[in-house]
């Protein structure tokens, strides 16, 4: 821009004050820029992606979420973190992580802290373990779902002899009638 500004000067000499406006506005706007590339970046960092080539066999740990769209054998733990299996992603493996968001196929247990969502075109045979699990109308699923609360996982399965089984058949009711229709 310099050399627009050195070229509009011999020209005339009194638009000196125009070229003074348009720099403003670029400056203005490349300096939000900044922070919001820095932005997408720090996003960027936090979330790794499994491409479609990519094929893993064996065990895969991390503490960051994953995007999954290659295929995984094996065991995948992400204890406090995010895994999303892509629309391509085809897993083998025993699955562990905070949440689980299905689009492509999952053949083995999912175990998740806070939730698993099974989403439209998402596949899963095996059990799941979560306390909250959204099914997509869409999806397939065949296994079985136990949505105990966090808190009260090793509480619950001391009771079953005794007088909490009937509160753990009550809780495992509503679950079937949700898993039933996305199984269709």
């Amino acid at each position: 821009m310099w050399k627009r500004d050195e070229a509009v000067k011999p020209a005339s000499g009194q638009p000196a004050p125009t070229p003074a406006v348009p720099p403003a506005p670029s400056q203005q706007a490349s300096t939000p820029a900044a922070p919001q590339t820095d932005v997408r970046r720090q996003i960027e960092r936090d979330v790794v992606n499994i491409g479609k080539s990519v094929v893993i066999k064996g065990e895969l740990n991390g503490s960051e979420d994953l995007t999954i769209e290659g295929h995984v054998e094996g065991k995948i733990e992400l204890k406090d973190h995010v895994l999303t299996i892509g629309p391509n992603g085809k897993i083998k493996a025993a699955v562990f992580a905070k949440s689980v968001i299905v689009l492509g196929e999952v053949n083995g247990n999912v175990t998740a802290s806070e939730k698993v969502d099974i989403r439209d075109g998402g596949a899963v045979d095996g059990d799941i373990v979560s306390p909250r699990v959204a099914i997509a109308e869409g999806a397939h699923f065949r296994g079985t779902v136990d949505m105990q609360k966090k808190g009260a996982q090793s509480g619950q399965q001391q009771k079953p002899s005794g007088q909490g089984g009937g509160q753990q058949q009550s809780q495992q009711q509503p679950v079937q009638q949700v898993a039933q229709p996305a199984g269709r």
